[in-house]
């Protein structure tokens, strides 16, 4: 007897779905045809004991499973419920119709209970899509998948219940999940507050128009002087994510299986690597490709601490991702694309010993070992980062201030403002949505300026020798400064609030 089963490959962030066709005949043997991988291979182990101990019988027969298209390599453990599914209809052990009209994905255990999977709400998309009346996946992953509307997820917490429901014995009842009510649960409660902070109303500002403009950003200064505690409370600030960035975030936090009971993202990732990450889990790949740090930290921030630490070679990888917004991975067989539209922020000390350019501390480091130190970041990479600060300690008066500092709900305000105008001017590109993403053509539409302005900007690139790129970079931050003063035209001071964000391209920094 011959069923056809239907599962889902995951490849990049988006879903195919699978055909599994399994077909019973006299003999005795197990035949797994269609390009799987290992662990497919030993699912048979897994699908016989499971069974066994639910009271069904795994057929003694000559089985024969095609998992179509048989030209697309099949990878781990999630096909053993399609595949023990099929057996069993196969075997005449289900009977129902309703069997082809469901995704069915699972790893087993061998007491037939399910293990998560990954990828579950690329999945339940694909499935809308392809017009299936619903889908059964392991119940940790059920609160992505169930995101989507008119679509019955099931959540199956054993092979029994799936049995079950195709004979019409049991009581399974689909998934539904508002939306709406996931998304603002966790929308006003940032876990760090700018509040927090005590001075630093310098480096505040900074990362106040970083957000504004989605722009990357690095801080320059010694140990504990604040660095790290800015950069955690950067994401506080950031704009509320759409929808659609909360359901795109959430398909690549799926499709690396760190959504489980979870559900729908609502909060901006922020993803900090250390700095032993290698280049490869830094943008992704792998032998069984999975997104990287880079598109982990899609929508959000990624924080780098410490970026002279960091291998050179695995710093270079970011270059072209930081300009595309996008990371593709190429193979032999396969190109796959991940989203990396993030925000960079860098921290670094200033040289090896960390007190370089602090009054109150010893040099301890030559001009040699400091420059030998900073080459470790190429001007390519720095060129990519419009805004370079340099943090300074906070001194004591400053520590032992009773006052609150300002909220990042307040600070958020006036950057979500910043944000809307920014939409508002771009709603007719596609991909564009802030400053930073501004490309050439649209710098020379957006950021024109007046002659003074033009003067003042001529003679800072002459005199600290800027890259073009550079005043790219410029011109973005004071368009971005202007609009959290509402204001349609640069001025001459938002050019030289700008000019001040490039801390590393000043001729005499080491001097």
């Amino acid at each position: 007897m011959l069923v056809k089963v239907f599962g889902s490959a995951v490849f990049g962030v988006e879903a195919t779905t699978i055909t599994v066709e399994v077909n019973t005949e006299k003999g005795i043997g197990y035949h797994l045809v269609g390009l799987p991988d290992s662990a497919i291979k030993e699912s048979s182990f897994r699908i016989a004991a499971a069974l066994k101990n639910n009271s069904y019988q795994f057929p003694g027969k000559k089985i024969i499973v095609n998992m179509a298209p048989a030209d697309l390599r099949k990878e781990g453990s999630a096909y053993d419920l399609t595949i023990a599914v099929g057996i069993l209809a196969a075997s005449s052990q289900i009977t129902s119709k309703e069997i082809e009209n469901y995704i069915i994905m699972g790893e087993l255990s061998l007491d037939g209970t399910l293990q998560p999977i990954k990828g579950a709400l690329s999945i339940a998309i694909k499935a809308k899509e392809e017009g299936f009346k619903g889908v059964m996946i392991p119940i940790q992953n059920v609160k992505e998948a169930a995101i989507v509307e008119d679509l019955d997820v099931y959540g199956i917490s054993n092979v029994t219940e799936v049995i079950e429901f195709f004979e019409g014995k049991g009581n399974l009842e689909p998934t539904r999940i508002d939306t709406t009510e996931e998304f603002s649960k966790t929308l006003n409660f940032p876990e760090h507050d700018f509040a927090d902070v005590k001075g630093q109303e310098g480096i505040k500002r900074c990362m106040e128009i970083a957000a504004a403009g989605g722009h990357n950003i690095i801080l320059i200064g010694p140990p504990g002087s604040g660095k790290t505690m800015l950069a955690k409370r950067l994401p506080s600030i950031l704009p509320p994510m759409t929808m659609r960035e909360a359901l795109e975030t959430t398909k690549i936090h799926s499709v690396a299986g760190k959504t489980k009971d979870v559900g729908l993202m609502a909060q901006r990732p922020f993803r900090s690597p250390h700095h032993t990450a290698s280049s490869v889990s830094l943008v992704g790949g792998g032998s069984y490709p999975q997104p990287g740090e880079i598109s982990l930290a899609h929508n959000g921030v990624l924080f780098l601490d410490e970026l002279p630490e960091f291998k050179r070679e695995v710093l270079e990888v970011m270059r072209q991702p930081l300009e595309d917004r996008e990371v593709t991975i190429s193979r032999a067989k396969f190109t796959i694309t991940y989203p990396s539209s993030f925000m960079l922020v860098a921290s670094m000390n200033p040289s090896p010993g960390g007190y370089f350019n602090d009054p109150n501390a010893p040099v301890s480091s030559t001009p040699q070992e400091m420059q030998r130190y900073l080459s470790k970041i190429s001007g390519p990479l720095l060129d990519r980062i419009d805004i370079h600060i340099e943090v300074t300690p906070v001194p004591f008066e400053k520590l032992t201030e009773t006052r609150k500092a300002e909220s990042s709900v307040a600070i958020r305000e006036r950057v979500t403002k910043a944000r809307e105008i920014q939409s508002q001017r771009f709603e007719k590109f596609d991909h564009i949505h802030y400053n930073a993403q501004m490309s050439s053509k649209l710098i020379r539409e957006f950021c024109v300026l007046d002659e003074v302005s033009l003067q003042l900007l001529k003679t800072a690139m002459e005199r600290l020798n800027l890259s073009a790129r550079a005043y790219d970079r410029i011109l973005k931050v004071s368009r971005t400064i202007a609009d959290l003063e509402n204001s349609e035209n640069i001025q001459s001071h938002h050019i030289a609030e700008a000019i001040q964000y490039r801390s590393l391209d000043r001729e005499g920094w080491l001097g």
